[in-house]
């Protein structure tokens, strides 16, 4: 019997266009029916704590700055979803895990699962992430 594949995804970014690209990502994993599991680390726990989120606004872009303004008005043209809808579809279409990293929680004062996203699943520490990446067929990191 062959057994889903395993993606360990660990997001470092809490920037919009990698953020974006993960989700991409993310979607053709969830389409190989792949398991995922996503460690937010650092900067990609702000992005997910709950009043930021949903805010481009209150997120950059990794590269060229000057062209966050182009990047998103050319994702709504095309209408893609915004990183968010990518990581919750995937949740719902297959086995996906987003853990927050606790030490990244807490330096953008966000310490409890409540103050973040309903798609995360739990505040993790370090050493969950490396025994993911450990097991995993696939490894990333964004």
């Amino acid at each position: 019997m062959e057994t889903n594949k395993k993606m360990c995804l660990a997001l470092f970014t809490g920037s919009v266009d990698k953020l974006t690209a993960a989700g991409v990502i993310l979607s053709g994993a969830a389409a190989d029916d792949m398991n995922v599991d996503i460690y937010v680390l650092l900067q990609g726990a702000r992005a997910f704590r709950k009043d930021i989120a949903d805010d481009a606004s209150k997120l950059n872009m990794s590269e060229n700055p000057e062209m966050k303004d182009e990047f998103m008005e050319s994702l709504k043209k095309l209408n893609v979803k915004t990183w968010l809808e990518f990581f919750s579809e995937a949740k719902s279409l297959t086995n996906v895990k987003v853990h927050i990293c606790g030490l990244a929680g807490k330096v953008w004062g966000a310490d409890k699962l409540e103050q973040f996203v309903d798609i995360a699943d739990d505040i993790v520490g370090i050493g969950e992430y490396i025994t993911a990446a450990q097991e995993a067929d696939v490894n990333l990191f964004i």
